[in-house]
């Protein structure tokens, strides 16, 4: 039996991050993680490049059902405590999309960086150690693949469902509810969308395609939307996931920023003796307005603009910005980036991430009923949410 002053269970984001602050602060730490390796989904984060954070760590990019818990630990470890961290171990970044930071060469360096602190922070670290119990009363006691491990602290740092071929799994949602701690429903997010019947053989034949468009389920976001063999993806298409309630339908801007009939209006006065797909395919991929011509005005393809009346221009106006289409369902957590809901927030502090009833545990991460939309947002919840419970345990 191995004595600890803390067990963190998982080597991912938040459980390492947690690990190296607590280990700063003198505190004896272990880091018990199921795979041969830490930091596997950080390795195949952003392309292989890591999206470690964005500038814009604001809560309203945060999903849960209090939408305020998350505020805290945002506020007490930021953006600029990361980069700054990055910056100390000569780690090159670049800004993308809308504050998106990547670093310059390989996520790898993110990975070794967090080792390399926990090191600093004389964390023990064992890969390969799947848990097979936890017992509470007094302390905690953790029998693993590794051993038995007692400290009178526990961090749950699991992670969710999402992409169960790196490991996921639902251990962190059974231990919470061992403990008596409310779960919320758990689902995919940041997922793609599938589509059956015609509507699937249109995305198999426009496969590959992409078209920036503004994509709105509950909430609107506007990015590239991604045609595939099965449906569609793209940025736009993983934040509305997030939204999305199976049976409800999602409405697509193809034209964002623009009214498609004052568009078509303008061309019939301008461009009389064209026809419509002429017209538009000045603004959207061809393919993609012959999908729609022969779903939406084929009677009128070869009619030229200048012949059309008004009222066909609203109506095909109406389509280009407010394409309705109806999922099927998403490709689930096969695929999925992160995992809605988890470990209710009523049942942690906001500042320390510590139960409420079970003194000496804490759930921090991804575990936890708080999810950042695509970005690098749910990194920068892992390193705060990670950073509040390692300065307390």
């Amino acid at each position: 039996m191995q004595h600890y002053d803390v067990i963190v269970l998982g080597g991912g984001a938040a459980g390492l991050f947690c690990a190296l602050t607590a280990g700063r602060r003198g505190r004896r730490v272990v880091v018990l993680e199921g795979a041969n390796r830490v930091g596997k989904k950080i390795l195949m984060s952003g392309g292989g490049r890591c999206n470690f954070t964005n500038l814009y760590c604001a809560p309203d990019h945060y999903l849960s059902a209090n939408p305020k818990f998350c505020i805290s630990a945002l506020h007490r470890f930021t953006q600029y405590d990361f980069i700054a961290l990055v910056d100390r171990h000569g780690i090159a970044w670049h800004e993308k999309t809308a504050g998106q930071l990547f670093c310059d060469v390989s996520s790898k360096q993110i990975v070794a960086m967090l080792a390399a602190e926990c090191a600093d922070a004389g964390v023990r670290i064992e890969t390969g150690s799947d848990v097979t119990a936890v017992e509470h009363g007094p302390g905690f006691r953790v029998a693993s693949a590794r051993g038995v491990f007692v400290a009178d602290a526990l961090v749950v740092a699991t992670g969710g469902l999402s992409i169960p071929k790196m490991g996921a799994s639902d251990m962190g949602y059974r231990l919470a509810r061992q403990f008596g701690l409310a779960v919320r429903e758990t689902r995919a997010g940041l997922v793609p969308f599938t589509f059956s019947g015609p509507l699937q053989e249109l995305t198999g034949r426009l496969s590959g395609v992409s078209v920036t468009a503004t994509v709105t389920a509950g909430r609107a976001f506007t990015e590239d939307i991604l045609f595939t063999h099965r449906g569609m993806s793209g940025p736009a298409m993983l934040q509305a996931s997030s939204y999305w309630r199976p049976g409800e339908p999602l409405t697509i801007d193809l034209l964002p920023g623009d009214a498609a009939a004052d568009l078509l209006r303008a061309a019939k006065r301008a461009e009389p003796r064209s026809v419509l797909r002429s017209v538009l395919s000045a603004r959207l991929p061809r393919a993609l307005v012959l999908e729609l011509q022969a779903l939406a005005w084929a009677d009128r393809a070869d009619t030229p603009v200048g012949e059309l009346p008004d009222r066909d221009l609203d109506r095909i106006g109406g389509i280009l910005n407010a394409w309705r289409v109806q999922p099927s369902g998403t490709e689930g957590y096969r695929t999925a980036e992160v995992t809605l809901g988890g470990v209710d927030t009523a049942e942690l502090s906001s500042k320390t991430m510590a139960s409420q009833r079970v003194p000496g545990l804490y759930c921090i991460g991804e575990v936890v009923d708080v999810t950042g939309h695509l970005g690098g947002f749910n990194f920068q919840w892992a390193w705060s949410s990670g950073h509040a419970a390692g300065e307390a345990v």
